[in-house]
């Protein structure tokens, strides 16, 4: 039964070597997560939620993976111009036909293979006009989140973040992701990241300056979905 505090603990799909046929089948069985939970759908409407007066022209990924969430997104937004995207993760996971896929947008991809821990604690010198990250941030207890949170907000001009919502009603249907032919690598960590997951206003907890400098909201995005917007209140437009 879901617990009312947070419980972080580890992944198999983050232990697991990225060749080995057990992750590749959990991360096409993310693509299909991803799919019936609507993320594409919640993302967009949460970029509509920032009301940026200008599309974002350098974008951030954390916690990218194979990066194919964020090309249907990219795929989607035909009003953004050419974009300067970073994505980080600790294996580039990059297809040949994800990478083609940037390339006819016209937006230029650049892969930062580096665990997020360490990027937290480096001296950037580049600043994102958006910082954009799914299903990540439930894997890092309080004080490595903060952390992350601090460095995200230094280094971008908006966030979003769409995590599992803590809550009966998406552990329930963690326990049934196996319908849809996942394997038992994502079977157990969906459960794990119910779990970790949050609700009411976690996230905005850890976020700093939430009542300065930056405009921020926190909020369900059914059916599974828990998400987080942030941006500094002077990109919003009216």
């Amino acid at each position: 039964m879901i617990a009312a505090t947070r419980i972080v603990l580890p992944e198999l799909l983050d232990e697991l070597e990225p060749n080995d046929p057990r992750a590749t089948r959990s991360r096409r069985d993310l693509r299909r997560l991803h799919r019936a939970m609507g993320t594409l759908s919640i993302l967009q409407e949460a970029i509509g939620r920032l009301r940026l007066a200008l599309p974002p022209t350098r974008i951030l990924e954390l916690g990218a993976g194979d990066a194919s969430l964020l090309l249907r997104l990219a795929q989607a937004q035909s009003k953004w111009p050419s974009v300067a995207l970073t994505v980080l993760d600790r294996h580039d996971l990059l297809s040949k036909e994800t990478r083609d896929g940037y390339s006819q947008l016209g937006w230029e991809l650049t892969v930062l293979r580096a665990d997020v821990t360490e990027w937290v604690r480096e001296d950037h010198s580049q600043h994102f006009d958006l910082c954009i990250t799914t299903l990540f941030l439930h894997h890092f207890d309080i004080t490595a989140l903060s952390a992350l949170m601090a460095a995200i907000a230094s280094h971008s001009d908006a966030f979003i973040a769409c995590e599992p919502r803590r809550n009966i009603f998406a552990w329930l249907g963690s326990q049934l992701v196996g319908i849809l032919g996942a394997n038992a690598v994502t079977r157990g960590d969906a459960v794990k990241s119910v779990e970790a997951g949050f609700s009411d206003h976690e996230l905005t907890a850890t976020w700093p300056n939430s009542q300065a400098d930056w405009w921020c909201d926190e909020y369900a995005a059914p059916p599974f979905t828990h998400c987080f917007t942030a941006a500094r209140k002077s990109v919003r437009g009216g």
